[in-house]
């Protein structure tokens, strides 16, 4: 029987994703990522599919990893590996069939701010709030997140939400292009759906094609970033300043960093 972490539904022609841990604000653990890859992979096969909506339950679209997952490793598989396994889901969004438009609402957290952002339209609920807490946990964004950053915002914002992990509402997420609406959280879903069923009567052929342009101008730097943060996240993972970033926390005193 399928995972219900994440349900799939139908609106004839476009697909409903929907986050669905809600008692967790929609934080993703293995079997919500599993779930995840698995319902992308069975909208790749769908005739006819012509737009997707991905939403959340509950309050939040997703607050990122489960803290009560982080770090655990239930297979024998070196950090590299597990990384690029990862990666080969993530990038199962570059080769969607047809556009994903996210309607984002409470808590937009890490992995799953990054994974909102390689998808083709971002909606906000007034409730939004964005954040990419990575560097402050002792590792790196490795989800595409920050090539994608770059391409709409740029370096100063990509660097700021990263380095500080501080928190992007919705109205200053609509300003950098992050998001291209924001509206009231009662009208989110609706929003969200009423785009997919323009874009899903619009001629298939024209949006694959206009797609395509796009995916040429945007996916390559993105690629290239899922590379090499493969490489830096498997660093981090054995360097000295992780390791005592842990530790020190674990025994409450202030971290001795080395820089290695």
């Amino acid at each position: 029987m399928p995972s219900d972490t994440i349900t799939l539904d139908f609106d004839g022609p476009v697909a409903v994703l929907s986050n669905n841990r809600p008692d967790k604000h929609n934080a993703a653990n293995d079997e919500m990522d599993a779930r995840l890859w698995e319902c992308l992979a069975e909208l790749h096969a769908r005739p006819g599919l012509r737009a997707v909506v991905w939403r959340g339950n509950g309050r939040s679209f997703s607050s990122g990893r489960d803290t009560g997952e982080l770090g655990l490793r239930r297979e024998d598989l070196s950090d590299l590996e597990f990384i690029e396994r990862g990666h080969r889901g993530t990038r199962l969004f570059f080769s969607m069939p047809a556009p994903i438009v996210v309607a984002l609402k409470g808590w937009v957290i890490g992995g799953s701010f990054e994974r909102a952002l390689l998808c083709d339209l971002r909606i906000a609920g007034e409730s939004a709030r964005m954040r990419l807490p990575e560097v402050l946990h002792g590792v790196v964004p490795d989800s595409g997140g920050t090539a994608r950053l770059f391409q709409m915002a740029g370096h100063g914002l990509a660097a700021d939400l990263a380095l500080t992990g501080r928190v992007m509402d919705a109205e200053e997420a609509l300003r950098h292009g992050v998001v291209s609406r924001v509206v009231p959280d009662e009208r989110l879903d609706d929003t969200a759906l009423e785009i997919a069923r323009q874009i899903a009567a619009l001629p298939a052929f024209t949006v694959k094609m206009f797609r395509r342009t796009l995916a040429r101008l945007a996916h390559p730097a993105v690629e290239g970033s899922l590379a090499e943060e493969a490489l830096t996240q498997s660093l981090v993972f054995a360097s000295h300043d992780y390791r005592e970033m842990k530790a020190a926390r674990t025994e409450q005193r202030e971290p001795r960093y080395r820089n290695r």
